[in-house]
């Protein structure tokens, strides 16, 4: 029994360790190769810094809109009930599982100039496809989502007491949302921005599809690398470290909160 004990650890331990590498290692090489002589010309090259200037400007955005909209509608879905709840519950996880560019030609056959909305939007002179705001309603597309499912979790564990205290004592229902419901559920609205916004940081293929690769107007950082990769590999490196380091400072620090909040 006893060395049928050490042959299972071994084992466990052997799979976990081939996999750690399989899921650090390439990470690590990408920002080991980044770190050459060249890299500060080639972050500071134009293609560089007109993806970055457009990723954080669209991200922002978008999770702008993820925050606004997203929030109500996740407390909607956590304390309602209403007829095709689980229809639209569903429809709303979608983007999710979709490969990412069936959401690009999604979102192109209803917004682009012969799409089902977007042809109307044409003869109003109003055009979405290949433009800046392409790229913002495909990260809100694809990353929202998650910041939703993040807050529905939130708010479906919330103790209902503690707003009905706060109502019953004559706080409004805004006010039980922005004072009671909204700060419990802290952790969650942070989850929820920190992997919308990464994920918005990160959207290569909707982006594509329905915004097109046009520098300096919806050509972001994924995009810029999949362009370098076959005329500077210099840039590509840089922008893959960058997003690289953006995406473990993003995680830990979330991950150090979470932990600094159970303590």
């Amino acid at each position: 029994m006893l060395n049928q004990a050490r042959l299972s650890l071994k084992l466990v331990l052997s799979s976990s360790l081939v996999l750690i590498l399989l899921l650090i290692l390439p990470a690590l090489i990408i920002v080991v190769k980044a770190l050459q002589p060249g890299l500060l010309p080639a972050l500071l090259s134009p293609v560089v810094t007109e993806a970055l200037r457009l990723s954080l400007l669209t991200t922002s955005i978008s999770l702008t809109i993820s925050l606004i909209m997203g929030t109500p509608t996740a407390y909607l879905l956590a304390r309602y009930t209403f007829p095709g709840k689980r229809l639209v519950d569903t429809l709303i996880d979608l983007p999710l599982v979709l490969p990412p560019t069936v959401a690009g030609l999604a979102l192109l056959l209803t917004f682009g100039r012969r799409g089902v909305i977007g042809s109307y939007l044409a003869e109003a002179g109003i055009s979405i496809a290949f433009t800046t705001v392409a790229v913002i309603m495909a990260q809100v597309f694809v990353a929202a989502p998650l910041f939703i499912r993040s807050m529905k979790a939130g708010f479906s564990h919330l103790d209902v007491r503690l707003e009905g205290v706060a109502l019953s004592l004559g706080a409004s229902r805004w006010r039980t949302f922005w004072q009671i419901s909204l700060p419990l559920t802290l952790p969650q609205l942070i989850e929820g921005t920190v992997l919308c916004w990464a994920r918005a940081l990160g959207e290569f293929g909707a982006t594509i599809v329905f915004a097109g690769s046009l520098q300096g107007r919806t050509q972001t950082m994924p995009l810029a690398i999949y362009s370098a990769l076959e005329q500077n590999l210099s840039a590509a490196l840089s922008l893959s470290a960058l997003l690289t380091l953006v995406a473990f400072i993003l995680l830990y620090s979330f991950r150090s909160f979470l932990s600094t909040d159970s303590a």
